[in-house]
């Protein structure tokens, strides 16, 4: 069992390639968030390490991890390949929870085409996904099936200056049948970068799975 909460870098096998991780477990952790990066960003991300320190202060795991290795990030076409991302993410779920030392149940936080990928993977994954979080995120790229499908609690989390995303949000948002939230943070642009912004993500974020993790 892990006695201390230092980041960890893991290697996750999916498929024919293996994923570089960050896995961070913080003591008497109950359960673990998994990050789905948007286009171009990585298990290095500020924004996604944020609020990955914000979900560990209150007591859960997360693990920050590249779906992509970095010669196929390099190509546009494949960093919007929503079935190869989740399917990677699918992959990624199986390995977390062969590990008798991760905690279950799990969680997904999506950013961007991440939240597409995320949505589509608890849609398909034999391993249950008890609560999904998106910020900024592209869902609509998820599918109408998937989105239809989808059975775990989801918050989607959209700035307010964001209007493009809004408009696809919201037509995503009326297709869920699951427990749904939309929530859009006033003067907040897509990457979250304007002043209380992206500490309103983390709060939002932490709300959300605190409330679904520990029911599960």
């Amino acid at each position: 069992m892990w006695t201390d909460s230092a980041a960890r870098e893991v290697v996750i096998p999916a498929g024919n390639v293996y994923l570089q991780g960050i896995l961070t477990l913080p003591p008497g952790a109950g359960s673990l968030v998994l990050f789905a990066h948007g286009s171009g960003s990585s298990r290095h991300s500020p924004r996604n390490k944020y609020v990955a320190a914000e979900l560990n202060r209150s007591g859960m795991g997360t693990l920050l991890m590249d779906l992509l290795l970095p010669q196929e990030d390099s190509i546009p076409a494949t960093r919007f390949d929503v079935d190869l991302l989740a399917e990677r993410l699918v992959q990624a779920t199986k390995w977390v929870a062969q590990q008798q030392a991760i905690p279950l149940p799990l969680g997904y936080f999506g950013a961007s085409i991440g939240a597409a990928a995320a949505i589509r993977a608890a849609s398909t994954s034999p391993t249950r996904i008890r609560a999904i979080v998106s910020r900024g995120g592209r869902v609509d790229l998820a599918g109408r099936d998937a989105l239809a499908k989808l059975l775990a609690p989801t918050l989607l989390i959209i700035g307010g200056l964001d209007s493009s995303v809004i408009e696809r949000n919201e037509a995503a948002f009326a297709l869920l049948i699951c427990q749904k939230e939309l929530d859009i943070v006033p003067g907040a642009t897509h990457l979250f970068e304007e002043p209380g912004a992206l500490e309103t993500v983390a709060r939002l974020a932490t709300q959300w799975f605190e409330r679904h993790l520990a029911k599960a």
